[in-house]
């Protein structure tokens, strides 16, 4: 019995220590590890759109992003694509302002002039984008037969936005969004200095264009408005009608409107290819005002203000212009 009893307390002593070198192990002898997330991670990339839709005046346009072929009517959006380094196939090569005297050569293919377009050549360059303004408004249907064309005219009456506005759309065909941001800044700073400067003078101007021996004038809001309504110039009569062609006036208005500045754009010169304002000018009648007798009668250049105008260049050179005669 005692044997018995032996064995049977060993038997349950070696089930005991059994038990618990288990549980031992089991709690004590696993490693930790980190929880393991086997879920893939997926990198989301957002393409780059390969078209742009542009509503404009005359319509909406689809355009290509990087278009190779590219006809360009407007001398202000053609500076601007020169000065951002972008190359175009077709121009109007009659009357090109000197300072873009470049794309009279052969490289570029002649598409008429601003009112007078070859739309055979064009047809014949299948291009992949035409964009125009004001000029050729009268042709934007039979063109957007041939080819997407954007219309990018000024609206004078808000000069800035809408200059600003097609300069962003030209960063963005172009993918020069961040180039196109750095010329608009050093344009914006530059206009406001002139601002500045030309407010503290407290003088008063009046723009006239001379056309074969007749003058007229613009005021606020007009296309050479930017004198008054973002470089600060008063502008001597607030009543002046706002039209393309400009307010018929006579010498005698002139002399009794009596401004300070007397700025003159001559489209003779570009048109007709021979300075004449001066001559039709600087009369008699004339010579009685205060802008004759201190010398603040401005001829400025048509081929930035008539030709051009709204570009990287023209208007950066129009404000350039103003700040040289300001008092």
């Amino acid at each position: 019995m005692k044997r018995l009893l032996l064995l049977v307390i060993s038997f349950v002593l070696l089930i005991t220590l059994a038990a618990c070198g288990e549980s031992a192990t089991t709690t004590g002898s696993e490693p930790e590890t980190e929880p393991q997330d086997d879920a893939e991670t997926t990198e989301i990339i957002e393409e780059e759109p390969t078209q742009l839709v542009f509503e404009h005046l005359l319509g909406e346009t689809t355009v290509d992003v990087n278009p190779e072929k590219v006809v360009v009517f407007d001398f202000g959006i053609l500076d601007s694509l020169d000065k951002l380094g972008v190359e175009v196939t077709g121009v109007p090569q009659v009357n090109i302002p000197p300072y873009l005297s470049k794309y009279e050569d052969e490289e570029y293919e002649n598409v008429g002039s601003l009112k007078e377009l070859d739309f055979e050549k064009i047809a014949e360059i299948d291009p992949d984008l035409i964009i125009i303004s004001g000029r050729q408004q009268e042709a934007y249907e039979e063109l957007s037969k041939i080819a997407p064309t954007l219309y990018m005219a000024l609206d004078t009456s808000n000069y800035m936005e809408s200059f600003e506005e097609n300069m962003n759309r030209l960063g963005q065909i172009f993918g020069l969004e961040e180039e196109v941001d750095a010329e608009l800044t050093v344009i914006k700073d530059a206009i406001t200095e002139l601002n500045e400067k030309v407010s503290a003078t407290d003088s008063k101007g009046l723009v006239v264009l001379a056309n074969q021996g007749n003058i007229s004038a613009y005021g606020a809001g007009s296309r050479f408005g930017i004198i008054h309504d973002e470089f600060g110039l008063t502008p001597v009569d607030e009543n002046i009608d706002v039209s393309t062609h400009g307010m018929n006036v006579s010498f005698e208005y002139i002399v009794e409107q009596d401004p300070d500045y007397l700025l003159v754009v001559d489209r003779d010169q570009v048109v007709a290819g021979e300075a004449a304002a001066q001559q039709t000018i600087e009369n008699e009648l004339v010579q009685s005002t205060k802008a004759y007798q201190n010398g603040n009668i401005i001829y400025l250049d048509p081929n930035y203000w008539y030709l051009s105008g709204g570009g990287l260049v023209s208007v950066s050179e129009m404000v350039k212009a103003i700040d040289e005669v300001i008092q």
